[in-house]
């Protein structure tokens, strides 16, 4: 069972496997068509694809109208109804990728995990190590599969919604660590959310970080030291980025460090800058 990185030369011998489901997770924030378009261009042999905004994301406001942020959650029967529509069952090992080093496949990793699905992990370096590997991709649809059975169980994540953020920053006991660009962290530059800055105490860890120039993940060891200075105790530790998306790669290179434990924030800043009363940190950490 692979629960949290696989290699492609790993993976290639399961294409074909009735166990093993591959999702493509492809996606661009600044062109909502670009995934599914790659995905139609050439994709890994059998593998089905995700949207990001529609299948991995859920309503963006509540029931009382408040804005839940850009990429919140769906809700979890609904996850579930997709993962069965994918032929996803209690046993099967799902991997995800992307073409952006796990920027958005993580997302899908973590997810699974947040319904207690353990076997899932992220194909490390995506298509482009599955290239370099020497291994093709496909224009082929998918084989068709019988619907899966599986169902929700504990969950192996934590979260924690804007109103425990909150009272984190008034009375302090939890580090929030802030995925983003460290531009955007420090206010500038912002050409998503209508606000720039961070949440005030937050700390910033890069996702881009986490990878090795070749866009696989650093080393256990490497990412133990570093993601320790950022994270300190991960129990302790709320990740966030701008909207719930990214932060679940900080989280992916926690358990690859060996670091469990950390709470995601998924309304991220994209929902904490939707309200002017919530206090702004611009600058440096």
């Amino acid at each position: 069972m692979y629960t949290t990185l696989i290699e492609a030369a790993a993976l290639a011998p399961h294409v074909n496997d009735a166990d093993w489901v591959i999702v493509d997770c492809r996606h661009d924030l600044a062109n909502l068509a670009a995934g599914r378009e790659a995905y139609a261009a050439g994709h890994l042999p059998n593998a089905l694809f995700a949207d990001m905004e529609h299948e991995l994301s859920g309503e963006k406001r509540d029931a009382n109208g408040a804005f839940r942020g850009r990429h919140p959650l769906p809700e979890k029967d609904a996850f579930i109804e997709l993962l069965r529509s994918w032929g996803v069952n209690e046993n099967t090992q799902v991997v995800a990728y992307d073409a952006h080093g796990g920027m958005y496949a993580a997302r899908l990793w973590w997810m699974l995990r947040w319904i207690g699905h353990e076997a899932v992990a992220v194909l490390d370096g995506g298509v482009p190590a599955w290239q370099a590997a020497g291994l093709p991709l496909s224009t082929d649809a998918p084989s068709s599969r019988a619907p899966g059975t599986i169902t929700a169980r504990a969950p192996l994540v934590t979260t924690v919604d804007v109103n425990t953020v909150l009272h984190n920053v008034e009375h302090g006991g939890r580090q929030v660590v802030d995925a983003r660009a460290p531009d955007r962290f420090r206010g500038e530059n912002e050409t998503i959310d209508p606000v720039g800055g961070h949440i005030p105490g937050a700390k910033n860890r890069f996702f881009k970080d986490n990878l090795q120039a070749d866009g696989r993940f650093k080393a256990p060891d490497r990412l133990k030291a570093e993601l320790g200075v950022a994270v300190g105790d991960p129990k302790k530790a709320i990740m966030q980025c701008g909207s719930g998306v990214t932060a679940c790669h900080n989280l992916l290179a926690l358990e690859v460090a060996g670091l469990p434990g950390a709470a995601l924030y998924p309304g991220s800043w994209s929902e904490w800058s939707a309200d002017a009363a919530r206090p702004v940190g611009t600058g440096a950490q």
